[in-house]
């Protein structure tokens, strides 16, 4: 077979905290991140008061653009794209830094404005991170905070302002004491950047907000090694900022979860966070899958612009590992049949559970890529590796669990051990997928049955067949048996007649 050429890209962000390398292939459809570099250059902090950057900031930022230009020379040139974004818009000796960078990376950098940098945030947002039609995006970086609200793929909505992790940092912690008065000042300075600023979003209005970049997944690593879900809430910030004031100086801030690399301006961008909950009014967010690099990225490669992200996401799974796509389809057909049946007794609109139902039917053959046998246990691990754009963290832990749980044994304990969504909602999107598999265990349009499915109760399910339907598929019967004992084992019940 002749070799495939799956063209590669690489996206540069020259932040004001850090620098990053992103390199992906585009395969089948779909971005494949093949590379990343991140280091910590902290560029603000050399921010002197006379707008200059001092020279051990630009050392540190070309030291590690010498790193990025090794990597580079494998590129075709036209598929680079480096931007560099606050620190640098802001330093008044920025030339200086580009003469001596560009010369090291042999490539043009863009200074970015603040509108580009939060409209292409928005994009990488949108092309990782759900369907949801509106979203709200913010994004804290080391000197501006990028806040947009959109539809789709189209930014409505942009601000970008002059407060930062790494700035604010240098203004309210800079002896480094954690303290309630510190995280009040620099929540009045975040109020007062956002002054005139919030009644166009609010005017437009979001299904969904989304926090990309450092803080919002600080916070949200923070929530997980305490135990807790993944949707950060104003009352889990106030506790965490009590948290941090409690252990009273950045050099003793352990929490479960904060890495080293972030301790320095959590307490900062944590404050900036509050601020905005409490001027936005938001009630919880969710970390984006992506952000200026990703949306860098799909910026460049013109067939994956304003696609379905999800539905992009499914069409590259069935295509890299040959998943029968009839089948899938008959799966999903059948589910989103019975699905209709009990949205309303079930209560199935939470959580986009429709989404995750579509998509666990479509892949919930993933593992017979490895074997029969533990097709479910594979299908789980291939999922656990690999990235699922289009859905959150929470979203792809449920789809994760009832492909583990398609057939035979249940696994109850991955279904209990849900966070976001409740174990009752993914113990019921799990039995529609089980009964549905079975339902079409024939591959057949043509022998697909014609059932009802009525509930009393939330762990009660009663199927009904058109007269003699069982009689004449006897194996059939015997599996829905079969269905029926391996869910009275973690106590299901299911009837049929």
């Amino acid at each position: 077979m002749p070799e495939q050429n799956y063209p590669i890209y690489a996206a540069i962000d020259l932040g004001s905290n850090s620098f990053h390398m992103l390199i992906v292939r585009s395969v089948e459809g779909s971005v494949q991140t093949i590379g990343k570099i991140k280091r910590k250059v902290r560029l603000a902090s050399g921010l002197q008061q006379n707008g200059e950057l001092d020279q051990a900031a630009m050392l540190r930022g070309w030291d590690c653009l010498s790193l990025f230009a090794e990597r580079l020379q494998d590129i075709p040139p036209q598929n680079v794209r480096i931007v560099g974004t606050a620190a640098l818009r802001l330093a008044q000796n920025r030339q200086t830094f580009l003469d001596t960078a560009e010369s090291i990376l042999g490539h043009r950098i863009d200074i970015i404005s603040g509108e580009e940098e939060a409209k292409l945030i928005y994009v990488g947002v949108a092309h990782t991170s759900g369907t949801s039609k509106t979203k709200l995006v913010i994004d804290i970086g080391g000197a501006s905070t990028e806040i947009v609200a959109g539809e789709r793929f189209e930014p409505k909505v942009v601000n970008s302002l002059n407060m930062g992790c790494v700035t604010f940092r240098n203004q309210f912690f800079v002896d480094g004491a954690i303290t309630l008065r510190g995280f009040e000042l620099a929540s009045a300075a975040a109020q007062s950047e956002l002054n005139g600023k919030i009644q166009p979003y609010m005017a437009f209005g979001w299904q969904a907000c989304l926090g990309a970049s450092g803080t919002p997944q600080a916070i949200q690593e923070i929530l997980i090694g305490q135990g807790q879900n993944e949707m950060i809430t104003l009352d889990k910030l106030l506790s965490l900022r009590q948290a941090c004031i409690d252990c009273g100086h950045i050099d003793k801030l352990i929490l479960p979860g904060l890495l080293e690399e972030r301790r320095l301006v959590f307490v900062s961008g944590l404050a900036i966070l509050i601020a905005l909950f409490k001027a936005f009014h938001i009630d919880y967010m969710v970390v984006a899958g992506g952000a200026l690099r990703e949306g860098i990225v799909y910026g460049m490669i013109p067939c994956l612009q304003n696609q379905d992200i999800r539905q992009r996401t499914l069409t590259s799974f069935v295509q890299r590992y040959h998943l029968d796509q009839e089948q899938a389809l008959r799966v999903k057909a059948m589910a989103l049949n019975l699905y209709e049946q009990l949205y309303a007794p079930w209560s199935l609109e939470q959580h986009e559970s429709r989404a995750i139902l579509e998509a666990a039917a479509v892949l919930h053959e993933v593992g017979l890529t490895v074997d029969f046998k533990f097709a479910s246990k594979h299908g789980a691990y291939i999922l656990s590796n690999t990235a699922i754009p289009g859905f959150s963290l929470a979203q792809r832990k449920l789809l994760i669990s009832m492909v583990r749980n398609y057939r035979e044994d249940i696994a109850i304990n991955r279904i209990n051990q849900q966070t976001m969504t409740s174990p009752v909602l993914a113990g019921q999107l799990t039995r529609i997928l089980r009964l549905a598999v079975i339902l079409t265990m024939r591959r057949k349009d043509e022998v697909l049955p014609k059932v009802k499915v009525k509930t009393n109760h939330i762990n009660e399910l009663d199927l009904h067949f058109e007269e003699n339907w069982l009689a004449n598929h006897p194996l059939m019967e015997s599996e829905l048996k079969q269905e029926q004992t391996y869910q009275q084992m973690v106590n299901w019940q299911l009837t049929y007649r």
